[in-house]
């Protein structure tokens, strides 16, 4: 119990509900006192006039110099109030009591204070009081404190219990509210804690009230699947690099032992050489090609980024592959291409092989007299560019896959290719942050990339 209170009270959520709880209170305090004095203000003024009109009832009852109906008036007065809460007294000049029920002895005119040192009042009683000239006698009207008095003790004893029960409910409402924002805080920890210990399929809990803390968590349970996605495709890289590159260097070491045992033999190597070179060409030209998605991954060619029209992209793809295809027994003739599309932010030269790679592919793995069109059109927001074949197609299953980096379908194993065109093509969309669709032309395969629409300015 003890750990977990010094937890709390060490947690930021705790310390800012206890700050926020000391300014709320700090404030009910000043505007408290603030309130209290204009109240005593107020009681104040209030039993001033109280005595003001009092004096003016009892001095407004003598007339035609004749004290007679002053006399009975104050005694009157006096006699409605047995404990004192009110006192009257009236004096001649000499300072002889007339009539009341104290005597005024050394109060000035207007309005004065005087406590219970003064004979015949009850002990420790306060008062306020008027005395003025009605003719040549003073009449002194007071009033005990007592009861202004109780109202203040009343008030002060209210704000007092009402301070205690806030701060009470601003401490417990904070622990409260600490304590469940702790917790999902603890759940942030706790998961990034399983992913530094390797369990990178751990994500952090959502409530889904849609508040900062899910926000965040949401950013940061994003960022794990793209380091788990990043994590899962090195392992797929260093399986792939391990199974397809062993093929070429044994060929490769195959070749050179070969080489080896002509030259010794006095032959010509001529022919091996030329072998290795080329086996060896085709292996730097796979790890090229990695170190390059490798790049486009890290964002390192955003730099490049300019206003880009794809159907010029695509128009000059065409010019430079539609001889290729025919040399192949292919066609390239179908070109769909909208100039009006619009303009794209994106690097000229990674689209442009983006395209390429996505033309010679369809080059590689398509039968003679295949027809491969290109197309770019505006879909909205966004603008529409693919490259389409009626060739063999892939598989449904096996689409997703084809993305990956060194993955090739088995009919495809036979044919020249490292297995990086489309993972490099892949990168370089999400580099422009478009996305891909692999579609089933029945027959064929259509390669449908979405990039979104710049602005018009």
């Amino acid at each position: 119990m003890t750990g977990s209170w010094s937890r709390l009270l060490r947690s930021t959520p705790f310390r800012l509900a206890l700050t926020f709880a000391f300014l709320f209170m700090l404030a009910f305090i000043l505007s408290g006192a603030i309130v209290y004095q204009m109240m005593s203000a107020d009681l104040a003024g209030q039993l001033d006039d109280t005595i003001k009109e009092t004096y003016a009832v009892i001095a407004a009852s003598y007339a035609d110099n004749d004290p007679k109906e002053l006399v009975e008036t104050v005694e009157s007065h006096a006699t409605r109030s047995p404990k004192k809460e009110q006192l009257f007294s009236l004096t001649d000049a000499a300072g002889n009591r007339l009539a009341g029920n104290f005597t005024a002895a050394g109060l000035p005119d207007g309005f004065s204070m005087f406590g219970a040192e003064m004979p015949g009042l009850p002990q420790g009683a306060e008062y306020r009081a008027y005395s003025g000239a009605v003719g040549s006698n003073t009449l002194t009207v007071a009033i005990s404190l007592s009861e202004t008095e109780e109202l203040e003790t009343i008030m002060l004893m209210s704000f007092g219990w009402a301070t205690l029960i806030i701060t009470g409910l601003a401490v417990a409402g904070g622990a409260l509210l600490a304590s469940r924002v702790q917790l999902r805080l603890d759940g942030i920890a706790a998961t990034m804690v399983d992913v530094s210990h390797g369990r990178l399929d751990a994500r952090i809990p959502l409530t889904g009230t849609g508040d900062d803390i899910d926000v965040v968590s949401s950013q940061v349970n994003a960022a794990l699947d793209r380091l788990s996605g990043l994590v899962d495709g090195m392992k797929q890289v260093s399986a792939n690099i391990a199974h397809d590159l062993k093929t070429p260097l044994n060929r490769l070491q195959m070749i050179l032992d070969s080489a080896s045992e002509k030259n010794l033999s006095g032959q010509k190597v001529g022919s091996e050489l030329a072998e290795a070179h080329a086996e060896s060409l085709q292996i730097n030209e796979t790890f090229d090609a990695l170190l390059r998605i490798a790049q486009i991954e890290a964002g390192a060619r955003k730099a490049r980024f300019t206003d880009v029209d794809l159907g010029e992209i695509l128009q000059t793809i065409a010019e430079i592959y539609t001889d290729v295809a025919e040399d192949d027994g292919k066609s390239l003739s179908s070109v769909e291409l909208h100039q009006t599309a619009g303009r794209i932010h994106g690097d000229p030269e990674l689209l442009t092989q983006m395209f390429a790679n996505l033309v010679e592919n369809a080059l590689r793995h398509c039968p003679p007299g295949t027809t491969i069109k290109l197309s770019v059109a505006r879909d909205g927001d966004h603008v529409l560019a693919g490259v389409a074949d009626n060739g063999p197609g892939i598989p449904a299953d096996e689409r997703e896959k084809v993305f990956q980096r060194l993955y090739r379908l088995d009919h495809s194993r036979s044919t020249p290719g490292s297995g990086l065109g489309l993972s490099l093509v892949r990168a370089i969309a999400d580099l422009h942050g478009a996305t891909i669709a692999l579609e089933d032309c029945r027959p064929g395969l259509a390669v449908m990339v979405s990039f979104p629409l710049v602005a018009a300015s």
